[in-house]
């Protein structure tokens, strides 16, 4: 797909483990959050909110909230708290903020084809969807085996941080297929370089 149009779902990143994690993927390999089309996608694959859920009321104003909130949790994912570090102190004190709004109100409903399905109460609020996502923040970062578990993608020039939940904690990529399939090819040519008389 051509720079500059909208960003087909699957060029968005769901697999870093949280839904935090995946807000901070959307700044690789380039800015995603550049339109409400965009973040709407986001806002449904991420499982903020159930499918099919209408999002029409999202305005121009829902990009720069998520974009400022995904700031705000990168510098409390990279940083560490400490004496005189005010990014990081305004960083957590933004993110609790954020938190304390009321999430989106779920209820089941029956479908005659899935028996119980999850919907919305109400077309949800920007700030609630923010307060779900600040949530994941404020649950991961105060978990210490969670936050013991974050690592940073090992690929070249991959800023991505996810959540290493696998057998042994050995992931080294932020995504097998992405990452981890540049390795393996970038490997692969020097081997076959080496082996060039």
């Amino acid at each position: 797909m051509a720079l500059g149009t909208a960003t087909a779902p699957y060029e968005l990143r769901f697999d870093a483990g949280r839904i935090c994690l995946d807000l901070l993927s959307t700044t690789h390999p380039e800015e995603r959050l550049h339109s409400v089309d965009v973040l709407r996608a986001w806002i449904t694959g991420s499982g903020l909110v159930p499918a099919g859920t209408p999002l029409g009321h999202a305005d121009a104003g829902w990009p720069p909230a998520f974009r400022e909130l995904r700031d705000q949790i990168d510098r409390l994912v990279r940083g560490r708290p400490g004496a005189g570090v005010s990014t990081y102190d305004f960083a957590l004190a933004r993110v609790n903020d954020l938190a304390c709004t009321a999430p989106p109100a779920p209820r089941a409903e029956r479908d005659p084809e899935d028996g119980l399905v999850r919907r919305l109460d109400a077309p949800p609020a920007c700030a609630a969807l923010l307060a779900v996502v600040a949530r994941d923040a404020v649950d991961l970062l105060t978990d210490p085996v969670a936050r013991a578990a974050l690592r940073q993608c090992e690929g070249d020039n991959c800023p991505l941080v996810y959540l290493d939940t696998s057998r042994g904690r050995r992931r080294r990529w932020c995504s097998s297929e992405v990452c981890g399939n540049r390795e393996r090819v970038a490997r692969h040519r020097r081997r076959a370089a080496l082996a060039r008389p």
